[in-house]
């Protein structure tokens, strides 16, 4: 067998294992907390949980019946390669959810615990799809269209206010605003995770420090922290003058002993702190192909 073929073997069955193991947590999120606590979780399944709730249907087969038009329309505009990845992570996260459904005991007690567990649940199966370039379908689906299509329509916004609707919807059906306010913490629970999972939980910070005594810095920032930075040529549009900048990368909670390093040599030095949600590289995280 050739390398190639081997190759796309070996990612074939790493994807089933994550379709697999990702539609399992996914379904015990849904079947194990969520449905049993009146908890809609947004998207299709927090549809399908809700029409389950009014006709017996099993969240299963509603599920799969909204993304059947989904998945047609991403036939047609998203292509054949991505829309056959989602069709098998559709069709195993629509197994598991039967087979959780009839062989796991549920969970009903404390709502807020029902949302929480329900939530890291769903953010961890999910994760584990969206890592290995497929999608649970539903709105994910939907999404992927709307950027295709639109390229200027704001995707964000209408999930957002579909998700408000579904929670509206869910307060309506239980007759109690309760349970939109625990789907709104699932969805946060469940976001929260996903983020992580995604981009990582080596999240730091970016420095940008703008500072006659760049090369003292610099140096103190080494010795003391064990931290790099890099130089890079700046100029000042009012004045018009060239300005080196640091830019430094450091864990959260080096921020505070840069800030002080640095204003220890120059008082008026001149700092902005940004958000990085992944750090790769020396003193980092390890570089992976998989990252």
């Amino acid at each position: 067998m050739s390398t190639a073929k081997t190759s796309n073997l070996q990612k074939n069955v790493i994807d089933s294992l994550a379709d697999l193991a990702g539609g399992f947590l996914l379904a015990m999120g849904t079947q194990m907390f969520s449905a049993p606590n009146g908890i809609a979780p947004g998207g299709v399944t927090g549809l399908s949980v809700l029409i389950n709730y009014l006709t017996g249907l099993p969240i299963s087969a509603v599920s799969f019946l909204f993304n059947i038009p989904l998945l047609i329309a991403s036939w047609y505009i998203l292509g054949r390669g991505e829309t056959i990845r989602t069709v098998r992570s559709v069709v195993t996260y629509t197994i598991m959810l039967e087979v959780v459904g009839n062989f796991l005991p549920v969970y009903r007690g404390e709502a807020i615990l029902a949302a929480l567990y329900g939530g890291v649940l769903s953010g961890s199966g999910i994760s584990l799809i969206f890592m290995r370039g497929s999608t649970t379908g539903g709105t994910d689906i939907l999404a992927r269209i709307l950027q295709k299509r639109f390229r200027s329509f704001s995707v964000g916004r209408l999930l957002l206010a579909l998700n408000g609707c579904i929670l509206l919807l869910a307060a309506a059906v239980y007759h109690n605003i309760e349970n939109g306010l625990y789907a709104m913490i699932s969805i946060f629970a469940s976001s929260r995770l996903l983020d992580s999972a995604l981009y990582g939980m080596d999240m730091g910070k970016v420095l940008m420090i703008i500072t006659e005594k760049h090369e003292e810095a610099a140096k103190a920032i080494n010795c003391r922290m064990g931290r790099g930075c890099t130089l890079l040529e700046g100029k000042g549009t009012y004045t018009q003058k060239d300005r080196p900048v640091l830019l430094c990368a450091v864990r959260r909670s080096q921020v505070f002993q840069v800030k002080s390093i640095v204003f220890e040599l120059d008082p008026t030095a001149f700092i902005v702190a940004m958000e990085a949600n992944e750090i790769i590289g020396n003193g980092f995280k390890a570089a992976s192909l998989n990252s």
